[in-house]
């Protein structure tokens, strides 16, 4: 088990530094209680992943940039590796699922990266992932099972405590945030000591919540039903992101396609926010009350890239 501390991303935040915008911290209000909005839809790329994607890149020595990377994600991942990688000159191959959606493939493939599609219901994006770099001395980085990834998304949850005593409001008591492979909420764990982790998951999707609740990493179960939150699909959860969410008692809950849904056209009539199903699922947790809505607390939006037809949509 890899030892990480909050002092790792703190010098993450230094090593990040000029690589990602500070994403702004909106205040907004829930049957009548005051909260915050992180707004990592408006990051580069349309989503917090770029944080940890330019953390562990810029964390690779020359010879190691010379072999190239390999990562696989269904879009925001993808984007954020894509674009840190264009910027220090490192090729980068992605593994995308075939049916990620096309603003994400399009996305990645913009900013030089060469991707592979895989069924994944039927592939292993792991196995592709490790085929490739054993051929190709490419050096895989994954989504969410990685040290330095943790640590890079954990800025979110420093800016949030810069951001918060700027404004007078002190530390949250509550961050609620979406979760896949809980690499953001995990870095946020460690960046907010003081403060209570709520995780939003996909219905049927829940791993980390089932992970938690038996005290040992439970999979997806077969044949897990479709959703609409593409970013949030994650089969697995890894040691490291459950190990922290869980010694620090993370509450997390399962959220509904009508739940995320509503939270998209929440977001986008009361604050004219563009954000993805997938990173709306801790706005839908308040919004549907399953989890607490408490005064000052803050909600991380952590992607906007959605298809525009199913924005206006979903919108309607």
């Amino acid at each position: 088990m890899v030892d990480l501390s909050r002092e790792d991303v703190i010098e993450a935040a230094a090593r990040i530094a000029g690589a990602v915008v500070r994403t702004p911290l909106v205040p907004a209000s829930i049957r009548g209680r005051n909260l915050w909005l992180k707004c990592e839809c408006l990051q580069t790329g349309g989503a917090f992943k770029l944080r940890g994607a330019s953390n562990r890149l810029l964390a690779l020595d020359a010879e190691e940039r010379a072999r190239g990377v390999v990562a696989f994600s269904s879009g925001n991942h993808a984007q954020g590796i894509a674009i840190a990688a264009h910027r220090l000159g490192i090729r980068a191959t992605i593994v995308m699922p075939a049916d990620a959606p096309a603003l994400k493939v399009e996305g990645t493939r913009a900013n030089g990266a060469e991707i592979i599609f895989y069924d994944r219901m039927t592939e292993s994006r792991e196995a592709i992932a490790a085929e490739i770099a054993a051929s190709s001395g490419a050096i895989v980085v994954p989504s969410f099972d990685d040290p330095w990834i943790v640590a890079g998304q954990g800025t979110v949850g420093l800016e949030i405590l810069e951001q918060c005593a700027e404004a007078g409001a002190g530390e949250p008591s509550v961050i609620a945030t979406p979760v896949g492979g809980g690499g953001l909420a995990s870095g946020i764990a460690l960046a907010c000591p003081n403060s209570r982790i709520v995780g939003a998951e996909p219905v049927g999707w829940d791993d980390m919540r089932a992970s938690i609740a038996a005290g040992e990493i439970i999979p997806v179960g077969a044949n897990p039903p479709p959703t609409l939150c593409d970013a949030l699909q994650t089969p697995r959860v890894s040691p490291i992101t459950f190990s922290i969410l869980d010694n620090r008692d993370a509450t997390i809950v399962s959220v509904s396609d009508s739940d995320v849904g509503k939270a998209v056209r929440w977001a986008w009539n009361e604050h004219k926010l563009v954000v993805e199903p997938g990173g709306a699922a801790a706005l839908a947790a308040l919004l549907s009350g399953k989890a607490d809505v408490e005064e000052e607390m803050v909600v991380v939006l952590s992607g906007g890239n959605i298809d525009p037809a199913l924005h206006a949509r979903l919108v309607a």
